[in-house]
Parts: structure tokens; C-alpha cells; sequence
């Protein structure tokens, strides 16, 4: 499934599925492509940098540093060729009470601390956890961030100015009315409309830069007064500068930042990892994840010296990038280059760009992100798995990513172990010499332990017990207290328990319980069979 959901994006981007084109070289004809599928990023990324640092609370300067910088280091040295990385609003949001309450210099500092914090995860090799995000969840994720995606467009649609930072981010403005808004909606559908059709007449120009080139060239052609890039801010300014915070370096400082360091470094983590599986399928690398932690880290590292609010891996803007061809390093460093050159000497040309370009493609990123085969699918999977689908796509749109993402994690967790617990039973049967056997079948632990209590009956069973765990496993401290517990009540009730076919990992668990454990040579090694005398506490092997 998820290799079909992957196949879906290509087909609804109109582009190839990159899984199945042979890699080239590094040609003429390759070159161009990354570069100008990197000039069609660089665009993208302008508006998007612009209004997380309004929501930030800082200069628009400090978001495009931060896309710049944190963009460049990545594309650099990052997990996974193909990735575009900036300034994102799942950080913003968090960003700005910090700044509100402690000022622009604490957050630079925060930056610092975040960054290294996610090189500690790369180098200890915790990237590998994101394995553990199931497939619901990476539903939701993909649909949610389709949503905020979407969302964030809106504000394009207010009247430039009208809108304020209510310290949980930009809201309220005024709405676009009469021809001006028609004249917007206009300018998108057409942005769209070249956009979905440009890549069958032609692949020679990535189609987002046609539909940014035609709309722009038709506006400024024509004089029309819509909402542009200069709107927002003057993207105009120097090369970023090597700036140690101004904090006072002490206990305290320390204990203010730390907090909001560590759930910046874990959202960057979470959406930086997720994106890498995503755009690891759409191109067919594998592995990286350790790599992109230390890149995130070492790219926000810096960026907090150079006067950068931090970043991590862009879904959006990596999906254009992919939609465009680029598949290689390349084409996010050109991204980051063409991002300097636009702050320190096109700003007057791009600040002519009308918004309305810029919407139309990220619309046409929500289109080719939603999963849309998922609403399908919610009435055909497990009715856990659609409740995870929806919860994290809710909880991304209410809150952030990282606690969306959490949430699913918990909640599948959650319902695998229930499942798993209901799984335990005992078959029973009587030998000719009188000793019941138990034959347990299912896993043992936290879950099912109580459970596996009630299936013995101590009281009534014959003087000898035997407990087979042939079709079972012991797997944890939970399931040895279990088994503790029973042989406990077998004890008391003056009968003889043995227990068969514990594996080596039993063994593991019950040594460190402080039970005594002999080995018999003649103990197979594929797996042990074990007795237990409650009566001499020795659990010996070969039966």
C-alpha cells in the first residue's frame, strides 16, 4: 500500500514514477534540469520563508537567512539527494513565545542548542525510530500537512497589511472583495492550469516555473494591481553575518531555552525524517536517517550563528523539487544559492511576482500531497487504523506534527498490544500418569498477564503442572512476574510445577530475577526446554 500511495503522488503531479527511471549522470541536459528545478524552489520558498518569520515575531531577513543557510547544509550533506529544507511553520509556532517573552537573541541561542541536540540524536543513531511510524500514521501525516499546507495559502487572499501576530500567529486581515478577489482566483486557477498542463506539451521547463513565469509576465504585462511578493516584506538585504547570541551565559538562560530547544529539535526530527521516507520512495534511495539528523543539526547549528530562526525538511517545497526533476544535490543547492542572489540583488524583481503564482502552485502541491486513496480505504481497513488516520490528520491541523505523529504512534501501539493480549490462551490435556498440561499459545507480556493468570486453576489441578510455552514467548518483566505469580499459588497449594520450552530470552529474564539457571549439554540450540521445580527453584534444561 504504501508503495501504491507513492506511485499515486507521481501520477497526480503528473511527473514519472522516479522508482522505476534509471539514474543518469551528471550531463548537460541533467545539470539544467537541477538548476532550473532549484530557481523554481528558490521562488516557492520566498513567501513561504517571509510568513514563518512573521509568525516567529522576527525580521523577515531571519527567515530567509535561515532558508538559505539551513537549505544549503542539507542539500550539502544531508540524508537523502532531493530533500529542500528552510524555515517551516511547525517551528515557527513554537518559536514565538519565546520571542515575545525573551526577544530574538534567546531564540538565536535556542537554535544553537536545538541543532546540537539533533547531532547527539544522529551520532546515538536514533533516526532509526521513525521505522517505528506505521502507515495510518504516515496517512495522516501526508493529509494533514496537505491541509496546513492549504491553509497557509489563505492569508495570500487578505489585504496585505490587515493582518496581525496575535502571539500564536498570524490572523485576522481583511479578505480580498469584488475584482480583486476574482482577479486572485483567477490568477491561480491559471497558475494551475499551466501547471497541470505544461508537463504533457513539455519537460524542457519544470512546469511550476512555467505557470510562476506565464503569470507574472502576464501581470506585470498588463499593469494589473493583485497582492505581490513586496507586499509582504522587502526580501533586500546583506549576506548573513557570524553573530554569537547576546545572552547571558548562565544557569538560567539555560533553563529557559532548553525546554524550547528540545521540542524544536524533536519536531525538525519528526518532519525531517518523515519527508526522507517520503521522498526516499519517490526516488528509490534507502537509509540516510542518522545522515539527516547530523545535517539538520549542523545546519541549525550554524544558522543560530548567522542570525537564522532554524529549519528543517520542507514537504511542499521537496515535492516541487521532485515534481520538477531535480534529483540530485544539485538542484537544492542551486535552490539556496538563488535564494542569496534574490536577498542581495534581484529583491526588486521578485518582490514584482504576484502572490497569486505562488498559490497556485502550492495548490497544486496540496493536490499531489493529500492522499486521496485514503478515502477511500477508511472503510475497507481496520476500524483502529481509519481512527488513526483521521486523529493524526485532526491533531496535525489543530496542533503541530510532532504531537500528531506522537499521538498516532501511541494510539497504534496501543491497539497492537490490546490485540496481541486478547491472542493468549492454554490448550489443556490430561496424561495417563495423571499431570495436566497447559500448552500456552500467544505471546506473554504487560498486556496479557493477567489474562495467562486466569487460565490456571490451582486449586482444583492434579498434584503435578506442567506449562508449555512451545507456541508462546516470554517477553518482557511483566510476563516473568506473571509467571512468578503463578508458580506462586501452584507453591502454596503444595503442587509440583515444571515449565517447558522457555526460549533463551526467558532464560535472559528470569537470571535477572535472581532464579538460578542450569544448562544441560544435550540442550538443543534452536531453542531450550526448561523445567522449574517451585519446590528447589532450579530451572534445568533437556526435558
Amino acid at each position: 500500500m504504501k508503495h501504491a500511495l507513492l506511485s499515486g503522488f507521481a501520477n497526480r503531479l503528473g511527473m514519472p514514477d522516479l522508482r522505476l527511471m534509471p539514474r543518469e549522470g551528471l550531463t548537460l541536459a541533467r545539470v539544467r534540469i537541477e538548476l532550473l528545478s532549484g530557481l523554481t524552489v528558490a521562488l516557492a520558498l520566498v513567501p513561504e520563508a517571509v510568513a514563518f518569520a512573521f509568525v516567529a515575531g522576527v525580521h523577515p531577513l531571519v527567515g530567509l537567512y535561515a532558508a538559505f543557510l539551513v537549505g544549503l547544509i542539507t542539500a550539502l550533506i544531508g540524508g537523502r539527494p532531493g530533500m529542500i529544507s528552510g524555515a517551516t511553520g511547525a517551528l515557527a509556532v513554537v518559536m514565538v513565545s519565546l520571542v515575545a517573552q525573551h526577544g530574538v537573541e534567546y531564540l538565536f541561542a535556542t537554535v544553537v542548542l536545538m541543532g546540537a541536540l539533533q547531532i547527539i540524536a544522529g551520532v546515538m543513531r536514533w533516526g532509526k525510530f521513525i521505522r517505528l511510524v506505521p502507515h495510518p500514521v504516515m496517512l495522516g501525516f501526508v493529509n494533514g500537512l496537505a491541509i496546513v499546507i492549504f491553509l497557509a495559502q489563505l492569508g495570500q487572499f487578505k489585504v496585505p497589511g490587515t493582518m496581525e501576530n496575535t502571539g500564536h500567529g498570524m490572523s485576522g486581515g481583511e479578505w480580498l472583495s469584488g475584482m480583486a478577489m476574482w482577479t486572485m482566483l483567477g490568477l491561480v486557477a491559471l497558475t494551475m492550469a499551466i501547471t497541470w498542463i505544461m508537463p504533457k506539451i513539455t519537460r524542457i521547463i519544470p512546469a511550476p516555473l512555467a505557470g510562476i513565469a506565464v503569470v507574472a509576465g502576464l501581470v506585470i504585462a498588463l499593469g494589473l494591481d493583485v497582492p505581490r511578493v513586496g507586499d509582504l516584506a522587502s526580501i533586500q538585504g546583506g549576506l548573513p553575518s557570524f553573530h554569537i547570541p547576546t545572552v547571558p551565559l548562565t544557569l538560567e538562560t539555560f533553563e529557559i531555552i532548553l525546554p524550547y530547544a528540545v521540542i524544536l529539535a524533536a519536531i525538525g526530527l519528526i518532519e525531517s525524517l518523515l519527508t526522507l521516507n517520503l521522498v526516499g520512495e519517490m526516488t528509490g534511495e534507502r537509509g540516510g536517517a542518522s545522515q539527516e539528523c547530523i545535517a539538520q543539526g549542523i545546519a541549525n547549528t550554524v544558522t543560530g550563528f548567522f542570525g537564522g530562526m532554524g529549519g528543517c525538511a520542507m514537504i511542499g517545497q521537496s515535492i516541487i523539487n521532485v515534481k520538477s526533476g531535480g534529483r540530485m544535490r544539485l538542484a537544492g543547492v542551486a535552490a539556496a544559492l538563488f535564494l542569496l542572489i534574490f536577498i542581495l540583488f534581484a529583491a526588486p524583481v521578485i518582490e514584482l511576482i504576484p502572490l497569486a503564482a505562488l498559490v497556485g502552485v502550492m495548490f497544486m502541491v496540496v493536490i499531489g500531497t493529500f492522499a486521496w486513496n485514503s478515502l477511500t480505504i477508511l472503510r475497507k481497513v481496520p476500524l483502529t487504523d481509519a481512527m488513526v488516520i483521521v486523529l493524526v490528520t485532526v491533531v496535525t491541523v489543530k496542533y503541530d506534527l510532532a504531537i500528531a505523529v506522537v499521538v498516532g504512534v501511541i494510539v497504534s501501539a496501543l491497539a497492537y498490544s490490546w490485540n496481541n493480549a486478547k491472542r493468549i490462551h492454554a490448550v489443556t490435556d490430561m496424561q495417563d500418569n495423571g499431570t495436566k498440561v497447559y500448552r500456552v499459545q500467544g505471546p506473554l507480556f504487560f498486556g496479557s498477564a493477567e489474562g495467562f493468570n486466569e487460565m490456571f486453576d490451582p486449586k482444583n489441578d492434579p498434584e503435578t503442572v506442567v506449562v508449555d510455552f512451545a507456541d508462546s514467548r516470554v517477553v518482557d518483566q511483566s510476563a516473568l512476574q506473571a509467571i512468578e505469580a503463578m508458580a506462586a499459588k501452584y507453591e502454596a497449594a503444595g503442587k509440583r510445577l515444571q515449565l517447558r520450552h522457555l526460549t533463551r530470552d526467558c532464560h535472559k529474564l528470569l537470571t535477572k530475577a535472581g532464579h538460578l539457571v542450569v544448562d544441560s549439554d544435550d540442550d538443543p540450540d534452536y531453542a531450550v526446554a526448561a523445567d522449574y521445580s517451585v519446590k528447589t527453584g532450579i530451572l534445568g534444561g533437556g526435558h
